[in-house]
Protein backbone atom coordinates (compact mmCIF):
# COMPACT_ATOMS: atom_id res chain seq x y z
CA UNK A 1 0.00 0.00 0.00
CA UNK A 2 1.40 3.40 -1.03
CA UNK A 3 0.35 6.76 0.39
CA UNK A 4 1.64 10.23 1.23
CA UNK A 5 3.40 11.14 4.46
CA UNK A 6 5.60 13.88 5.92
CA UNK A 7 9.08 12.37 6.28
CA UNK A 8 11.81 13.88 8.45
CA UNK A 9 15.15 12.67 7.08
CA UNK A 10 17.56 14.54 9.34
CA UNK A 11 17.40 16.53 12.55
CA UNK A 12 18.15 19.76 10.67
CA UNK A 13 16.04 19.25 7.52
CA UNK A 14 12.52 20.31 6.70
CA UNK A 15 9.74 17.77 6.45
CA UNK A 16 9.27 16.39 2.93
CA UNK A 17 5.98 15.05 1.60
CA UNK A 18 6.89 11.68 0.12
CA UNK A 19 5.28 8.47 -1.00
CA UNK A 20 5.74 5.75 1.62
CA UNK A 21 4.92 2.07 1.56
CA UNK A 22 3.23 -0.33 3.96
CA UNK A 23 4.40 -3.76 2.89
CA UNK A 24 1.80 -5.79 4.80
CA UNK A 25 -1.71 -5.47 6.16
CA UNK A 26 -2.66 -5.40 9.84
CA UNK A 27 -1.30 -8.19 12.01
CA UNK A 28 -3.27 -9.61 14.92
CA UNK A 29 -4.28 -6.81 17.26
CA UNK A 30 -3.59 -4.03 14.74
CA UNK A 31 -5.80 -1.68 12.77
CA UNK A 32 -5.20 0.35 9.62
CA UNK A 33 -6.57 3.88 10.01
CA UNK A 34 -7.22 6.50 7.35
CA UNK A 35 -6.05 9.67 9.08
CA UNK A 36 -8.54 12.56 9.10
CA UNK A 37 -6.33 14.90 11.12
CA UNK A 38 -3.24 14.83 13.32
CA UNK A 39 -2.20 17.38 15.91
CA UNK A 40 1.35 18.68 15.97
CA UNK A 41 2.78 18.29 19.47
CA UNK A 42 5.90 19.85 20.98
CA UNK A 43 7.21 16.31 21.43
CA UNK A 44 7.25 15.88 17.66
CA UNK A 45 9.34 19.03 17.30
CA UNK A 46 11.61 18.14 20.23
CA UNK A 47 13.09 15.35 18.07
CA UNK A 48 15.34 18.03 16.58
CA UNK A 49 16.59 19.11 19.99
CA UNK A 50 17.35 15.56 21.13
CA UNK A 51 19.24 14.66 17.94
CA UNK A 52 20.53 11.11 17.90
CA UNK A 53 18.02 9.67 20.36
CA UNK A 54 15.01 9.11 18.10
CA UNK A 55 15.93 7.26 14.90
CA UNK A 56 15.55 8.91 11.50
CA UNK A 57 14.35 8.98 8.78
CA UNK A 58 10.89 8.77 10.28
CA UNK A 59 7.28 9.76 9.93
CA UNK A 60 6.38 11.59 13.12
CA UNK A 61 2.93 12.51 14.42
CA UNK A 62 1.22 11.04 17.47
CA UNK A 63 -2.08 12.90 17.85
CA UNK A 64 -3.92 11.16 15.04
CA UNK A 65 -7.61 10.55 14.53
CA UNK A 66 -9.45 8.94 11.67
CA UNK A 67 -11.49 6.02 10.37
CA UNK A 68 -10.64 2.33 10.63
CA UNK A 69 -10.10 0.82 7.18
CA UNK A 70 -9.05 -2.72 8.09
CA UNK A 71 -8.53 -4.78 11.22
CA UNK A 72 -6.12 -7.63 11.92
CA UNK A 73 -7.59 -10.65 13.66
CA UNK A 74 -10.96 -10.97 15.37
CA UNK A 75 -10.04 -9.54 18.76
CA UNK A 76 -9.35 -5.86 18.10
CA UNK A 77 -12.74 -4.76 19.40
CA UNK A 78 -13.03 -2.46 16.38
CA UNK A 79 -14.52 -2.70 12.90
CA UNK A 80 -13.97 -1.05 9.54
CA UNK A 81 -15.75 2.28 9.53
CA UNK A 82 -15.25 3.00 13.23
CA UNK A 83 -14.05 6.52 14.06
CA UNK A 84 -11.10 6.47 16.44
CA UNK A 85 -8.76 8.80 18.35
CA UNK A 86 -5.22 7.44 18.64
CA UNK A 87 -3.01 7.69 21.71
CA UNK A 88 0.41 6.50 22.92
CA UNK A 89 1.76 2.95 22.72
CA UNK A 90 2.24 0.59 25.66
CA UNK A 91 3.03 -3.09 26.08
CA UNK A 92 -0.22 -3.97 27.83
CA UNK A 93 1.26 -6.62 30.11
CA UNK A 94 3.87 -5.06 32.45
CA UNK A 95 2.96 -4.27 36.06
CA UNK A 96 2.10 -0.65 35.37
CA UNK A 97 0.02 -1.38 32.28
CA UNK A 98 -1.91 -4.01 34.19
CA UNK A 99 -2.32 -1.52 37.03
CA UNK A 100 -4.10 1.01 34.79
CA UNK A 101 -0.99 3.18 34.42
CA UNK A 102 -0.04 2.67 30.75
CA UNK A 103 1.83 6.00 30.60
CA UNK A 104 4.40 4.44 32.92
CA UNK A 105 4.76 1.26 30.87
CA UNK A 106 8.13 -0.41 31.37
CA UNK A 107 8.65 -0.13 27.59
CA UNK A 108 7.23 3.38 27.12
CA UNK A 109 10.47 4.99 25.91
CA UNK A 110 11.41 2.23 23.51
CA UNK A 111 7.90 1.89 22.08
CA UNK A 112 7.17 5.58 21.67
CA UNK A 113 10.45 7.47 21.31
CA UNK A 114 13.40 5.29 20.47
CA UNK A 115 12.49 2.95 17.67
CA UNK A 116 9.20 1.20 18.29
CA UNK A 117 8.75 -2.49 17.80
CA UNK A 118 11.56 -4.17 15.84
CA UNK A 119 9.14 -6.43 13.97
CA UNK A 120 7.61 -3.37 12.27
CA UNK A 121 10.85 -2.09 10.74
CA UNK A 122 10.67 -3.97 7.43
CA UNK A 123 6.97 -3.23 6.94
CA UNK A 124 7.29 0.55 6.56
CA UNK A 125 9.62 1.96 3.89
CA UNK A 126 10.01 4.86 1.52
CA UNK A 127 9.09 4.50 -2.15
CA UNK A 128 12.56 3.20 -3.02
CA UNK A 129 12.46 0.53 -0.31
CA UNK A 130 14.64 2.48 2.12
CA UNK A 131 14.00 1.87 5.80
CA UNK A 132 11.91 4.27 7.84
CA UNK A 133 11.92 4.17 11.62
CA UNK A 134 9.17 1.98 13.05
CA UNK A 135 6.05 3.66 14.33
CA UNK A 136 6.46 6.90 16.27
CA UNK A 137 4.31 6.67 19.42
CA UNK A 138 2.66 3.64 17.82
CA UNK A 139 1.28 5.84 15.04
CA UNK A 140 3.49 7.85 12.66
CA UNK A 141 0.33 9.76 11.81
CA UNK A 142 1.72 12.73 9.83
CA UNK A 143 0.40 10.69 6.97
CA UNK A 144 -2.68 9.66 5.03
CA UNK A 145 -2.78 6.27 6.78
CA UNK A 146 -1.37 4.76 9.96
CA UNK A 147 -1.01 1.19 11.22
CA UNK A 148 -1.56 1.15 14.98
CA UNK A 149 -2.13 -1.29 17.84
CA UNK A 150 -5.88 -1.52 18.40
CA UNK A 151 -5.52 -0.94 22.15
CA UNK A 152 -4.11 2.55 21.39
CA UNK A 153 -7.34 3.53 19.62
CA UNK A 154 -10.43 4.95 21.33
CA UNK A 155 -13.69 4.62 19.42
CA UNK A 156 -15.78 7.80 19.26
CA UNK A 157 -19.17 8.82 17.95
CA UNK A 158 -19.03 9.18 14.14
CA UNK A 159 -21.08 12.39 14.33
CA UNK A 160 -18.14 14.18 16.00
CA UNK A 161 -15.65 16.29 13.97
CA UNK A 162 -13.06 13.52 13.79
CA UNK A 163 -10.36 15.67 12.11
CA UNK A 164 -10.18 17.88 15.23
CA UNK A 165 -10.10 15.17 17.89
CA UNK A 166 -6.50 13.92 17.55
CA UNK A 167 -4.95 16.29 20.14
CA UNK A 168 -7.16 14.64 22.76
CA UNK A 169 -4.78 11.68 22.46
CA UNK A 170 -1.73 13.49 23.88
CA UNK A 171 -1.41 17.25 24.41
CA UNK A 172 -4.89 18.02 25.68
CA UNK A 173 -5.02 14.66 27.47
CA UNK A 174 -1.79 15.54 29.31
CA UNK A 175 -2.95 18.92 30.60
CA UNK A 176 -6.49 17.90 31.46
CA UNK A 177 -5.39 14.58 32.92
CA UNK A 178 -2.88 16.25 35.23
CA UNK A 179 -5.75 18.29 36.68
CA UNK A 180 -8.48 15.67 36.75
CA UNK A 181 -6.45 12.49 37.39
CA UNK A 182 -3.10 13.34 38.96
CA UNK A 183 -4.41 16.10 41.23
CA UNK A 184 -8.09 15.22 41.37
CA UNK A 185 -8.98 18.91 41.39
CA UNK A 186 -12.50 19.63 42.64
CA UNK A 187 -14.80 22.56 43.40
CA UNK A 188 -13.15 25.21 45.54
CA UNK A 189 -9.61 23.93 45.02
CA UNK A 190 -6.95 26.31 43.73
CA UNK A 191 -4.35 25.70 41.03
CA UNK A 192 -1.67 27.74 39.29
CA UNK A 193 -0.72 26.69 35.75
CA UNK A 194 2.70 27.81 34.55
CA UNK A 195 2.83 28.03 30.76
CA UNK A 196 -0.25 28.67 28.62
CA UNK A 197 0.52 26.54 25.58
CA UNK A 198 -1.63 23.62 24.45
CA UNK A 199 -0.98 21.53 27.58
CA UNK A 200 -1.32 24.47 29.97
CA UNK A 201 -4.52 25.79 28.41
CA UNK A 202 -6.04 22.30 28.47
CA UNK A 203 -5.21 22.25 32.19
CA UNK A 204 -6.88 25.64 32.62
CA UNK A 205 -10.04 24.46 30.86
CA UNK A 206 -10.16 21.28 32.93
CA UNK A 207 -9.61 23.19 36.17
CA UNK A 208 -12.40 25.62 35.32
CA UNK A 209 -14.68 22.71 34.44
CA UNK A 210 -13.85 21.16 37.82
CA UNK A 211 -14.84 24.36 39.65
CA UNK A 212 -11.33 25.39 40.77
CA UNK A 213 -9.89 28.83 41.36
CA UNK A 214 -7.33 29.00 38.57
CA UNK A 215 -4.31 31.21 37.90
CA UNK A 216 -2.42 31.06 34.59
CA UNK A 217 1.16 32.31 34.17
CA UNK A 218 2.78 33.08 30.82
CA UNK A 219 4.91 35.74 29.17
CA UNK A 220 2.77 36.09 26.02
CA UNK A 221 -0.21 38.47 26.37
CA UNK A 222 -2.23 36.63 23.71
CA UNK A 223 -1.86 33.32 25.57
CA UNK A 224 -2.89 34.99 28.82
CA UNK A 225 -5.95 36.39 27.05
CA UNK A 226 -6.92 32.86 26.07
CA UNK A 227 -6.41 31.63 29.62
CA UNK A 228 -8.64 34.42 30.90
CA UNK A 229 -11.30 33.48 28.33
CA UNK A 230 -11.22 29.95 29.73
CA UNK A 231 -11.73 31.09 33.31
CA UNK A 232 -8.26 31.75 34.75
CA UNK A 233 -6.81 34.85 36.36
CA UNK A 234 -3.90 35.78 34.05
CA UNK A 235 -0.49 36.70 35.45
CA UNK A 236 2.49 37.86 33.45
CA UNK A 237 5.62 35.82 34.19
CA UNK A 238 7.47 38.82 35.59
CA UNK A 239 10.88 38.23 37.17
CA UNK A 240 9.94 39.34 40.68
CA UNK A 241 7.01 38.91 43.04
CA UNK A 242 5.20 36.22 41.08
CA UNK A 243 4.70 33.77 43.93
CA UNK A 244 3.58 36.60 46.24
CA UNK A 245 0.88 37.57 43.76
CA UNK A 246 -0.32 34.00 43.44
CA UNK A 247 -0.49 33.57 47.21
CA UNK A 248 -2.56 36.76 47.48
CA UNK A 249 -4.97 35.53 44.79
CA UNK A 250 -5.36 32.12 46.45
CA UNK A 251 -5.69 33.15 50.09
CA UNK A 252 -2.25 32.13 51.25
CA UNK A 253 -1.12 29.69 48.58
CA UNK A 254 -2.45 27.42 45.91
CA UNK A 255 -3.21 23.77 46.61
CA UNK A 256 -1.85 22.62 43.26
CA UNK A 257 0.58 23.92 40.68
CA UNK A 258 1.36 22.55 37.24
CA UNK A 259 4.52 23.50 35.36
CA UNK A 260 4.54 22.97 31.60
CA UNK A 261 7.67 25.05 30.88
CA UNK A 262 10.63 23.11 32.30
CA UNK A 263 12.07 26.41 33.56
CA UNK A 264 13.97 26.01 36.85
CA UNK A 265 13.12 29.61 37.79
CA UNK A 266 9.39 29.08 37.28
CA UNK A 267 9.45 25.71 39.02
CA UNK A 268 10.86 27.39 42.13
CA UNK A 269 8.22 30.13 41.83
CA UNK A 270 5.57 27.43 41.60
CA UNK A 271 6.86 25.74 44.75
CA UNK A 272 6.87 29.06 46.62
CA UNK A 273 3.27 29.57 45.49
CA UNK A 274 2.04 26.41 47.20
CA UNK A 275 0.31 26.30 50.54
CA UNK A 276 1.57 23.72 53.08
CA UNK A 277 0.92 20.17 51.78
CA UNK A 278 0.58 21.59 48.26
CA UNK A 279 1.51 19.51 45.21
CA UNK A 280 3.52 20.64 42.18
CA UNK A 281 3.34 18.51 39.02
CA UNK A 282 5.88 18.71 36.19
CA UNK A 283 4.99 17.65 32.66
CA UNK A 284 7.92 19.11 30.68
CA UNK A 285 11.17 17.20 30.30
CA UNK A 286 13.99 18.89 32.21
CA UNK A 287 17.13 19.54 30.15
CA UNK A 288 19.20 21.11 32.93
CA UNK A 289 19.76 20.52 36.64
CA UNK A 290 16.94 21.65 38.90
CA UNK A 291 18.39 23.45 41.94
CA UNK A 292 15.63 23.83 44.51
CA UNK A 293 15.78 26.89 46.71
CA UNK A 294 15.85 26.45 50.49
CA UNK A 295 12.43 26.03 52.06
CA UNK A 296 10.53 25.31 48.87
CA UNK A 297 9.74 21.71 49.86
CA UNK A 298 9.11 22.37 53.56
CA UNK A 299 5.83 21.73 55.37
CA UNK A 300 4.57 18.77 53.40
CA UNK A 301 4.90 20.24 49.94
CA UNK A 302 5.71 17.70 47.24
CA UNK A 303 6.78 17.57 43.62
CA UNK A 304 6.18 14.84 41.05
CA UNK A 305 6.52 14.21 37.34
CA UNK A 306 3.31 13.53 35.39
CA UNK A 307 3.35 11.59 32.11
CA UNK A 308 0.38 11.70 29.71
CA UNK A 309 -1.85 13.06 32.45
CA UNK A 310 -1.80 9.72 34.32
CA UNK A 311 -4.49 8.81 31.82
CA UNK A 312 -6.09 5.63 30.64
CA UNK A 313 -6.98 7.09 27.22
CA UNK A 314 -10.10 4.98 26.81
CA UNK A 315 -11.53 6.57 29.94
CA UNK A 316 -10.27 10.16 29.77
CA UNK A 317 -10.83 10.88 26.07
CA UNK A 318 -14.59 10.16 26.23
CA UNK A 319 -14.78 12.27 29.40
CA UNK A 320 -13.13 15.22 27.66
CA UNK A 321 -15.46 14.84 24.69
CA UNK A 322 -18.47 14.94 27.03
CA UNK A 323 -17.11 18.10 28.65
CA UNK A 324 -16.59 19.64 25.19
CA UNK A 325 -20.15 18.75 24.17
CA UNK A 326 -21.38 20.48 27.33
CA UNK A 327 -19.39 23.63 26.45
CA UNK A 328 -16.98 23.14 29.36
CA UNK A 329 -13.80 22.09 27.53
CA UNK A 330 -13.62 24.19 24.33
CA UNK A 331 -10.40 22.70 22.99
CA UNK A 332 -11.43 23.39 19.40
CA UNK A 333 -10.79 27.10 20.04
CA UNK A 334 -7.06 26.33 20.27
CA UNK A 335 -6.83 24.58 16.90
CA UNK A 336 -5.73 25.86 13.51
CA UNK A 337 -6.01 23.42 10.60
CA UNK A 338 -3.27 23.08 7.97
CA UNK A 339 -3.08 20.79 4.94
CA UNK A 340 -0.50 18.07 5.49
CA UNK A 341 1.47 19.59 2.62
CA UNK A 342 1.96 22.71 4.78
CA UNK A 343 3.61 20.79 7.63
CA UNK A 344 6.68 23.06 7.60
CA UNK A 345 4.55 26.19 7.86
CA UNK A 346 2.69 24.60 10.76
CA UNK A 347 5.99 23.87 12.50
CA UNK A 348 7.22 27.45 12.02
CA UNK A 349 3.96 28.88 13.36
CA UNK A 350 4.03 26.53 16.34
CA UNK A 351 7.64 27.35 17.23
CA UNK A 352 6.96 31.09 16.87
CA UNK A 353 3.90 30.91 19.10
CA UNK A 354 1.54 32.06 16.32
CA UNK A 355 -0.68 29.02 16.86
CA UNK A 356 -1.44 26.96 19.96
CA UNK A 357 -2.31 23.64 18.33
CA UNK A 358 -1.77 22.97 14.63
CA UNK A 359 -3.74 20.08 13.18
CA UNK A 360 -2.56 18.59 9.88
CA UNK A 361 -5.24 17.34 7.52
CA UNK A 362 -4.06 15.01 4.73
CA UNK A 363 -6.66 16.19 2.23
CA UNK A 364 -7.94 19.59 3.29
CA UNK A 365 -7.69 23.22 2.38
CA UNK A 366 -6.82 24.37 5.90
CA UNK A 367 -7.95 27.61 7.42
Amino acid sequence: MRFGAAVLRSYESRFAIEEVVLNAGPADGEILVRIAGCGMCRTDLAVRRSAGRSPLPAVLGHEGAGVVVETGGPDTGLSAGDHVVLSFDSCGHCRNCMGAAPAYCDSFASLNLFGGRAEHAARFTDAAGGALAPRWFGQSSFAEYAMVPARNAVRVDPSLPIALLGPLGCGFLTGAGAVLNSFGVGPGDSIAVFGAGAVGLAAVMAATAAGAVTVAVDRHPERLALAERFGATPLRAAPAGLSDRIRRLTEGGTRYALDTTGSAQLINEALRSLRPTGHLGLVARLHTALPLEPGTLDRGRKISHICEGDAVPGLLIPRLIRLWQAGRFPFDQLIRVYPLADVNEAERDCEAGRVVKPVLVPEGKGR
